[in-house]
């Protein structure tokens, strides 16, 4: 197993996508601190795991405070004798569009996505530093990050402010050995699951079928299980090389983000004044200007739900 002997503290792991994670890494030889806010949850992902052989403890708490960064990290250490990998997966979702967001919405989303990677990673690197630990820090994006998506402005800022400090971390972190990537999952979660252009691939899972291949070779979409590979590999020895990526996985593809660059540039003497800009920017930018959102193919006849189907 690729992991074995290795420790990982999973955040927002009780169940969905992290609880896929955690479970993987375990199979993979790792200890898991799995993390939850409800005890009956944490308590149900400790027992998948150690029912089939791993090992796991729970720390329920909510991720975003650095007393709950503190307690995961002295929890591993304390109870499997250090850590070498982190997955921060906690999040949750207040989607309004802009005029209906308040000030709440906009702070819990920001709280437990980005000032919750921030401190737990904070913390775990401060361990993997004082003690000589090549380090693993798997954090996770969405594709709302990447592309933006409709009432979702706490989430987008969220997700793509976890990709910044990505690139941030990973050249902070080079000297140290330890490597930080971001994973961009694409796959079915409770969201996914209320929105009708997805609910052939959602009923096939929960019938415990396959996906059909349009779902998982065209737009990219599987299962939890699909992305859990990716953040397995991203945490061994093997990825050592790998630092500073967004990286998404979903179904039957793996896709490697490029970072922000500039797709046109121009030079002209004396700068760009309104009138320059107003007479030039429409050659210049033809054909370059970048779109927002994800623009989904249309569903085959066979996928869509009963009342689109006619």
């Amino acid at each position: 197993m690729s992991l074995q002997g290795k420790t990982a503290i999973v955040t927002g792991s009780g169940q969905g996508l992290g609880l896929a994670y955690a479970v993987e890494l375990a199979r993979q030889g790792a200890a898991v601190v799995i993390n939850d806010v409800r005890q009956d949850v944490a308590d149900a992902a400790v027992a998948a795991i150690t029912d089939a052989g791993g090992k796991a403890v729970a720390v329920v708490a909510p991720v975003g405070s650095t007393e709950t960064a503190q307690q995961l990290v002295r929890t591993a250490v304390e109870t499997f004798g250090g850590l070498d990998i982190l997955v921060t997966n906690a999040g949750v979702l207040r989607d309004k569009s802009l005029l209906k967001m308040t000030d709440e919405d906009f702070d819990v989303v920001i709280g437990v996505h980005l000032r919750g990677t921030f401190t737990c990673v904070r913390e775990a690197y401060a361990y993997f530093k004082e003690h000589g630990v090549a380090g693993r820090i798997i954090t996770i994006g969405s594709p709302t990050g990447q592309y933006g998506n409709f009432g979702q402005t706490n989430y987008a800022a969220a997700k793509a402010g976890i990709v910044g400090m990505v690139r941030t971390w990973a050249l902070e972190m080079t000297k140290a050995g330890v490597t930080v990537n971001a994973v961009i999952p694409v796959a079915a979660t409770a969201m996914t699951k209320t929105v009708p252009y997805f609910a052939a691939a959602v009923e096939a899972d929960e019938r415990g079928e396959a996906m059909p291949p349009f779902f998982r070779h065209d737009l990219g979409f599987g299962t939890a299980a699909d992305v859990a590979g990716l953040v397995a590999w991203l945490a061994s020895d093997d990825a050592a090389s790998i630092t500073g990526q967004a990286i998404g996985a979903g179904g039957d593809r793996l896709q490697i983000f490029s970072h922000p660059t500039a797709v046109v540039t121009e030079y002209r003497e004396g700068g760009w004044t309104y009138d320059a800009l107003r007479e030039q920017f429409p050659t210049v930018a033809e054909g370059h200007l970048a779109t927002v959102g994800e623009t989904l193919p249309p569903l085959p006849d066979e996928l869509k739900p009963q009342e689109d189907a006619t």
